[in-house]
């Protein structure tokens, strides 16, 4: 199952429920106290078949404060490539090599970023509607998870570059959205970002290409 998390909580009568994104946010939020957080509560608050949740709050996390930690964009790139080839495939749950569950991250530094990440999560919730369906539904869903996954896999190359590993985490974030709630806009919104990412590098440093290339 790609969708909701596990074990989602009721909604009391009367009260709106949270929209799939602030819904992931919240799960998270309850992790804030834990020293030393490790991917594998991620994976647990979660269930390992959400695949699409998990892979909004990992492109989060690198959107957020906590990608100034030295590799951690690397590694969130790492994991986000992996489960989207995961996704891919058809695997009905996700799984990580034990070196890569027990990577720390800082309850700290995300317990400093949960207003940023919920003020992005509610724009999102506010933003996906059930729209240009077919592109998110099979077989052209097969589209936004490869891209997730090419997204994923440039983030380590990516990351001394100022911006793009952040730029990358915002596609992954609008393509899982767009998967969940049958958003296609969303998904070419994401498309467009990656183009972005893409000219960042070239615009920076197009200079010394040319020169490497005139020699």
């Amino acid at each position: 199952m790609e969708g909701a998390p596990q074990n989602a909580p009721l909604v009391a009568p009367g009260t709106a429920a949270p929209g799939p994104v602030a819904e992931a946010v919240r799960r998270l939020d309850t992790l804030e106290g834990r020293e030393p957080l490790l991917l594998e509560h991620i994976l647990e608050a979660f269930g390992e078949t959400a695949f699409l949740p998990v892979l909004i709050v990992l492109a989060l996390i690198v959107v957020s404060p906590l990608s100034g930690i030295p590799l951690l964009p690397t590694a969130m790139g790492t994991i986000i490539a992996l489960v989207s080839l995961q996704m891919l495939a058809g695997r009905p749950r996700i799984w990580l090599p034990a070196v890569i569950r027990r990577r720390r991250l800082s309850g700290a530094r995300l317990r400093a970023a949960m207003p940023r990440l919920r003020r992005f999560a509610g724009w999102l919730d506010h933003s996906a509607r059930d729209r240009m369906r077919l592109l998110v539904s099979p077989p052209l869903d097969a589209l936004p998870k490869a891209a997730c996954a090419a997204a994923g896999a440039a983030m380590p190359f990516l990351e001394l570059v100022p911006f793009s590993s952040s730029i990358l985490g915002v596609a992954v974030a609008l393509f899982a959205t767009a998967l969940l709630t049958r958003d296609g806009l969303l998904a070419v919104a994401a498309t467009a970002m990656m183009g972005l990412a893409a000219l960042v590098p070239l615009a920076l440093y197009g200079n010394v290409i040319r020169a490497v290339v005139a020699g």
